[in-house]
């Protein structure tokens, strides 16, 4: 009788393993991929996730010993309260709706801007796809807003148009993705840090290296520092990229023109890949600071930083052997646009392999194309020097616009 209760019970325990078994989904917290359970993304974690519960049970009326809950995780002006420039309003609303252009209630470079944008678009329509680099006109414009801005010409073909800047980093650090090496490429981030730099990096696979800035002198990142982090990482990293961030995220410093040209040698000297997130640039406020792009710095820091081949110089030889590769980002989603939603944003490359160039642009074809109403709001840096009607200038930078 005893055997034959062991016989039923093994049979039983064999059955519930196979149900259970079967049961199981594909994919699950054991089988699913590891660097997705390790990744965190602080703006968007558990704190947030409980905020919006909060809110949530204050709309059901749930007694709290406060009314509200605000969110300062993360940096979205319009859900802050600010107001959206109504030019970049009105061209949106005729790039959807063409016939909106018919009767007379837009301004006229309101027209004007729309059916340029719209010229550029398949059928001479938004809801067509693009390139997937972007819009031709819109790389221009941006091209050209760009060498307004440094001084020095930047080429259309080397910026490509993305859902906003975020989407541009996490593609060129999947670049640095290496699967054939003993050692995981190494990725210098700022801390304190915008998040989706440490997220990214662990999601990748990558290695996060983290140089501290130095809170007591405004938050300015430190040759010292610099060198002791990358030395420290060689140990268990092959490092291979520099992030900067520059005005800082969430820091707000603004490094000066000498911390960049040192941070540019180090880089240069330890023949890292630079990163240059900007997209903080036109929200520069403290009285006598000033922001300077990384590339219009390496431009004029001179020929050892650009050229590749050797190269004369007062009877000298100097081989030079490396040059600076510098990939830097703009958002609409900050600045005086604040446009967070529209997912508007680009990076610009600068002395990138052309070979690595044209596997970037097979890499992100995959997803075919960024949103076009995006790239429409990205076109605004260019025209918003341009037209009238769109913004008057004043001299404080807080109120640079005066909304129509």
């Amino acid at each position: 009788m005893k055997n034959t209760f062991a016989h039923l019970l093994k049979n039983c325990l064999l059955l519930y393993n196979n149900i259970r078994m079967s049961s199981e989904k594909v994919i699950n917290v054991k089988t699913i991929n590891p660097n997705v359970i390790t990744m965190q993304y602080a703006v968007r974690g558990p704190i947030v996730i409980r905020a919006v519960e909060l809110e949530k049970e204050l709309q059901k009326g749930a007694k709290k010993p406060f009314k509200s809950v605000i969110k300062a995780n993360i940096g979205d002006a319009h859900a802050m309260g600010q107001k959206p420039i109504t030019f970049i309003r009105q061209v949106l609303n005729c790039v959807c709706n063409p016939s909106l252009m018919e009767d007379g209630r837009f301004p006229s470079d309101v027209i004007e801007h729309s059916k340029t944008i719209l010229r550029g678009c398949g059928g001479h329509s938004a809801g067509a796809y693009s390139q997937s680099t972007g819009i031709d006109i819109i790389r221009k414009h941006v091209s050209e807003y760009i060498t307004k801005r440094d001084g020095f010409p930047c080429d259309p073909e080397n910026v490509i148009l993305s859902g906003g800047a975020s989407e541009s980093i996490r593609n060129v650090l999947k670049l640095f993705i290496r699967r054939d090496v003993s050692k995981k490429t190494g990725v210098m981030i700022p801390i304190p840090q915008y998040p989706l730099y440490s997220a990214t990096v662990e999601e990748f696979g990558l290695g996060q290296v983290g140089y501290y800035l130095h809170e007591e002198k405004n938050w300015s990142l430190e040759e010292e520092e610099l060198e002791r982090s990358y030395k420290e990482s060689l140990k268990e990293y092959d490092t291979k990229v520099l992030c900067v961030i520059n005005p800082g995220n969430p820091t707000g410093q603004v490094l000066t023109r000498e911390n960049i040209e040192t941070i540019i040698k180090f880089a240069h000297r330890h023949k890292l890949f630079l990163m240059a997130d900007e997209v903080y640039q036109d929200n520069v406020y403290a009285e006598g600071a000033k922001f300077h792009s990384f590339k219009k710095v390496i431009n004029e820091m001179g020929e050892i930083y650009m050229l590749t081949e050797d190269v004369w110089k007062k009877d000298v030889l100097i081989s030079v052997g490396f040059r600076m590769e510098l990939a830097s980002f703009h958002s609409v989603s900050k600045g005086y646009m604040g446009e967070c939603g529209m997912r508007g944003g680009y990076v610009e490359f600068f002395n990138l392999d052309p070979d690595v160039y044209v596997l970037f642009k097979k890499m992100i074809s995959a997803k075919l194309c960024s949103t076009i109403l995006g790239q429409v709001s990205r076109l605004f840096i260019f025209y918003a020097l341009k037209y009238s009607s769109i913004v008057q200038w004043t001299p404080y930078p807080r109120d640079k616009f005066l909304y129509r």
